[in-house]
């Protein structure tokens, strides 16, 4: 959150009367926050003490989560550029839950300052919705939890519902509440079909009461006296216990059973099932890949008298119960007075107005949900063997992974022949909540037997390589070489990169990508075997990485570009930014790959690096990397016009620098240093030397492979190198590939976005003018400018270094861009960093056709 306390500033909460006291007394649990001081009371301490606005609402924000049933602790405020604005973080478990916490912790605060009265409870009943709204069902949320128990990633994949992925890429499973990928669709139609349930398993030799189809009172008055009362009504397509109607025993209450039921059928059949009343007890029998994994005895919402409370007053009681919530929100669920629960009483001969004997029962529901109040008990540990085997039959006749079976019997200790019993249905995708917290017996860890299923194998994880690369110049094509190499060998390369997403050489997405956007559509991507990811500051200023660690990280250098935005201002501030990349990388089995001849990147990116790391360096002699060889570390480096990789005393040869294509026959040398890169984060997934060396040579500048990056053309007769080049640094790295191509006049057409620092500009403008002899400056993204400003700030920048520098300002980059090729003649060298590459590569096209047919002409 960036916030702006504005006269606040000069208000610390010292200067507020009271505003501790207020603050506890409005919210008691705040004590327990230590904040810097250590202790529990030590927040409440600061506050008395003096401390900003800022401060306060990072407290208010996590508490009033913690409120709502979120454990949540860390947050952390800091001042910012800006006098009065802070910015301030702090934990979420779920995102929508979080920041609109921290939009009530505002108000909160701000009412506190002002003094005035703050009603607690409406704020509590939002957040709780809002929770609600997003939150994880308690089915879903222990699947998940149990994933990352075992460090496997989890991602909601639509917004509002329980659809999840867990894993990544390949190696991903989705499951939707307890519905997994696996489960059969066959399977699924026959639970949701009663009769047809029934029918299998009647044939089958599995016991289930007998029943009939019915589509009128009258069809079922018939089917009741002949199947014998009681009877049980229930819609023919339906779940979870709704619309179901038991121990129905005579006709008037069969009527109100048969229109319970049809209001409830899923579908336009305007089907309802009449079956016979097993007497015994509720049991819902839980089956994970073929296995019994639970057992629970159901009972449907009861009181129990006392002798001196009404039903009314009991289930008052009952309902203050910490564990009773609405929904699915706590274990159990509030009990409703409904028209159910009012025939259940005048069946018992009771109102809501009776006060029962002592120790006698009042059941208000007919069936046993526990969404309907219903309480469990745990029984797994008593199922007879034949029990458990019949059941886990069940399982493997309806064809369902994960499968919940109503099981009415007398005792599950003994076989199902020898007593009462009966099947009435099974369900895809059951509630977990009775067996992860019953309300009496053993919880059951339900949740990590669908996650084992999901993933056998104990070591799995779930998780493809990753590979992450950032710095300031040169991610783009170190991203794409390096999904290049991984190609050749053989992977399925999921890639984002400014410009597009790719899955395996195929753009699904074109765009800045980046940020964390890419990370979520690659890694979601059910084909892809390794991720590789370009990532940018402002995707990390603004969203952070979309991944929670990756295998390699790579820091190729840090300059200034930039600078000015989202409070970073220095190059360490941004050196700070960037290693958040290798300070993701895992601890085991990680490595970092970094630039040696950067000293931003050894004095950053070596202290917050994980894992092992890789150096690169133009610089066999490097003094700085005699310790890291003396150790067997791995440095990449070039000798004798070769790329080599140095492991102690060995060299192993990778390549010609000649013959990288990238690498201009040695006048690109900052690609070089990327191809370098690139092999270093292949050799640290472990691929084979051969298959790098191959990736090295069949990656070339051409806009196929590299759209806007060192893209080289020749037509007719002028020499054209495409670039995306916006900052100084990217200019001096181009200067020796730009002097080692040109052998004429250099036609430079470039711009910088508006949001850069005047003397940023302005440098761009004097770098351009060292390098062309006639420069064309156009603009495009203002970015908050008023038009024209940024285009001046580089004129005058060219103008400063150069006296009579040729620098022309054409706004439009197709006019600029149209106007340096009118102006190139045959020998002329053209300089283009421009945005449009596909429309500007169309030109240089079109002029090399337009020539060729005037040549025929003459």
């Amino acid at each position: 959150m960036r916030l702006d306390i504005e006269e606040l500033e000069d208000r610390p909460s010292d200067k507020v009367p009271g505003i501790a006291d207020k603050l506890q007394e409005l919210i008691p649990t705040i004590f327990d926050h230590r904040c810097s001081v250590g202790t529990p009371g030590g927040f409440l301490e600061r506050v008395k003490n003096g401390t900003w606005a800022g401060h306060m609402v990072e407290h208010v924000a996590l508490e009033l989560q913690n409120m709502i049933g979120f454990s949540v602790g860390y947050g952390k405020t800091v001042d910012s550029y800006d006098p009065g604005v802070y910015n301030i973080v702090f934990r979420y478990r779920d995102e929508a839950s979080g920041l609109a916490a921290g939009e009530a912790a505002v108000v909160i605060v701000q009412k506190l300052y002002d003094g005035e009265d703050v009603d607690l409870g409406p704020i509590i009943d939002h957040l709780k919705e809002v929770r609600d709204a997003n939150a994880l069902g308690p089915s879903t949320g222990s699947i998940v939890n149990a994933a990352r128990d075992r460090n496997i990633p989890a991602y909601n994949l639509t917004a509002g519902t329980s659809y999840t992925q867990l894993g990544q890429g390949i190696k991903q499973r989705r499951f939707q509440a307890t519905v997994t990928d696996a489960s059969g669709i066959i399977g699924h139609s026959i639970a949701d079909d009663k009769e047809w349930t029934k029918q299998i398993l009647d044939e089958s030799g599995v016991p289930v009461p007998r029943g009939q189809v019915c589509y009128s009172v009258a069809e079922a008055q018939e089917a009741a006296d002949w199947i014998g009362w009681p009877v049980v009504t229930k819609p023919l397509s339906g779940n979870h216990g709704r619309g179901v109607t038991t121990d129905i025993t005579n006709p008037e209450d069969l009527q109100a059973g048969f229109d319970a039921a049809l209001a409830r059928v899923r579908d336009d059949s305007g089907a309802v099932i009449v079956e016979s009343y097993i007497t015994g007890e509720d049991h819902r029998m839980l089956v994970i890949g073929g296995k019994l994994v639970a057992a629970a005895r159901r009972r449907p919402a009861h009181v129990v008298g006392d002798g001196k409370n009404t039903v009314q007053k009991l289930i008052d009681i009952e309902n203050s119960d910490p564990r009773r919530g609405v929904g699915h929100e706590n274990l159990l669920t509030q009990i409703h007075v409904d028209v159910q629960t009012m025939r259940m009483l005048e069946q018992a001969g009771h109102t809501l107005d009776t006060v029962l004997p002592e120790g006698e029962i009042a059941y208000l529901k007919s069936t046993a949900n526990i969404s309907t109040g219903g309480t469990a008990t745990d029984l797994t540990d008593e199922v007879h063997p034949e029990v458990k085997f019949a059941m886990e039959r069940i399982a493997r006749l309806v064809g369902l992974d994960i499968i919940g079976i109503d099981l009415l019997a007398e005792n599950l200790s003994i076989p199902l022949d020898q007593q009462s019993a009966g099947v009435v249905e099974v369900n895809a995708g059951p509630g977990f909540r009775m067996h992860m917290a019953p309300t009496h017996g053993t919880p059951r860890p339900v949740g990590q037997h669908v996650v084992d299923m999901l993933f056998p194998d104990p070591t799995d994880n779930g998780r493809i390589p990753i590979t992450a690369i950032t710095g300031t110049n040169g991610k783009t094509t170190t991203t794409r070489l390096t999904t290049h190499i991984l190609r050749q060998a053989g992977n399925s390369v999921g890639m984002g990169c400014t410009g597009t997403v790719e899955i395996d050489n195929n753009v699904i997405l074109r765009g800045d990508y980046s940020g964390p956007a890419a990370a979520q559509a690659v890694l979601r991507e059910p084909t892809v075997q390794h991720a590789v990811l370009e990532v940018a500051r402002g995707g990390i200023m603004r969203r952070g990485l979309g991944f929670d660690e990756c295998d390699v990280g790579v820091l190729l250098n840090i300059a200034s570009d930039h600078l000015g935005e989202r409070d970073i201002h220095t190059l360490e501030e941004l050196a700070r930014c960037k290693t958040v990349v290798v300070d993701a990388v895992k601890k085991d089995g990680g490595f970092c790959v970094l630039n040696a001849d950067d000293p931003l990147v050894m004095e950053h990116g070596t202290y917050w690096a994980r894992g092992q790391i890789i150096y690169f360096t133009m610089d066999p002699e490097n003094p700085a990397l005699t310790e890291h060889l003396a150790g067997l570390g791995m440095v990449l480096t070039v000798k004798q016009g070769k790329i080599v990789l140095l492991r102690g005393k060995v060299t192993v040869e990778i390549v010609e620098v000649n013959d990288v294509p990238i690498a201009f026959e040695g006048h690109a040398p900052f690609n070089v240093q990327n191809a370098m890169a690139a092999a270093a984060a292949a050799i640290a997934h472990g691929i084979e030397i051969d298959d790098i060396r191959a990736g090295l040579l069949t990656f070339h500048p051409t806009p196929a492979q590299m759209p806007g990056r060192t893209n080289y053309f020749e037509a007719d007769g002028v020499k054209c190198l495409i670039d995306y080049g916006h900052n100084v640094p990217a200019l001096i790295a181009l200067e020796p590939l730009v002097n080692g191509l040109a052998t004429q006049r250099k036609i430079g057409v470039a711009t910088a976005p508006g949001n850069r620092r005047d003397e940023d500009l302005a440098a761009l403008g004097a770098q351009l003018a060292r390098m062309c002899d006639l420069v064309y400056v156009y603009e495009t993204d203002a970015r908050g400018r008023e038009t024209g400003e940024t285009s001046r700030l580089i004129h005058a920048g060219a103008a400063s270094v150069v006296a009579g520098a040729q620098v022309e300002t054409i706004m439009s980059e197709q006019e600029a861009v149209a106007k340096a090729i009118d102006a190139a003649e045959p020998g002329d060298f053209l300089l283009l960093l421009v945005d449009d590459i596909e429309g500007t590569t169309e030109r240089l096209k079109g002029r090399t056709y337009a020539s060729q047919a005037e040549l025929a002409k003459v």
